[in-house]
């Protein structure tokens, strides 16, 4: 039970549901309640069936391409720079009419990497190898379901809370998407340096 409950608390911080609504609601722009659940809906199934995916065969896949989790880390954590660097500069531009959501973006940018990010793809390698890979997907599960509730109530959750304090909020998040990305992008290459031989 102490192994599930640090594997679910690590994962649980990577995912970090309650900081989603923001950037959610900035991506689906003004569609209505339908539409904003219908993309709920693909994003999850997007972000639950890769961090199973890097759970069950991460390693595999990786030694198989011939790539890193300092790969991951380096080229996840530019991804979130731009994503972040954009929504900090253009979010009036990335706002969409209702007719005009698109819904690819249920599975980039929404169910990754912004649920199931690089941070979480190399929690999900780490855990698995650490804990197991049960307690693992069970945390996932556990908080998809959370993640669900979260967005599946956006429209909700944002009638409660003044617009100016959500795009205030969105921007905060942006600002710390963007620190996670270069610490990502840092301890990448750092590890390359490390273990770069001579």
């Amino acid at each position: 039970m102490h192994g599930f409950a640090e594997v679910f608390i690590a994962l649980f911080v990577a995912v970090s549901p309650l900081t989603l609504l923001p950037l959610f609601l900035s991506l689906v722009g003004d569609a209505d309640q339908q539409a904003q659940r219908r993309l709920a809906r693909a994003g999850i199934i997007t972000a639950l069936s890769v961090a199973i995916g890097v759970t069950l065969i991460g390693q595999a896949l990786f030694s198989l391409m011939g790539i890193s989790v300092d790969d991951l880390r380096v080229g996840g954590g530019l991804i979130l720079l731009i994503l972040s660097i954009h929504d900090l500069l253009f979010s009036q531009v990335k706002r969409k009419s209702r007719d005009a959501v698109s819904d690819d973006v249920a599975v980039v940018p929404l169910g990754t990497p912004l649920i199931v990010g690089p941070a979480t793809m190399t929690a999900c390698l780490v855990l698995a190898d650490t804990h197991g890979r049960a307690p693992v997907l069970l945390s996932v599960s556990i908080i998809m379901v959370i993640v669900g509730a979260v967005l599946f109530n956006a429209h909700r959750l944002a009638q409660l809370v003044n617009p100016a304090v959500v795009r205030a909020f969105g921007k905060v998040m942006a600002l710390f998407l963007s620190a996670i990305a270069v610490s990502m992008i840092r301890t990448g290459v750092a590890h390359f340096i490390a273990t770069t031989p001579g």
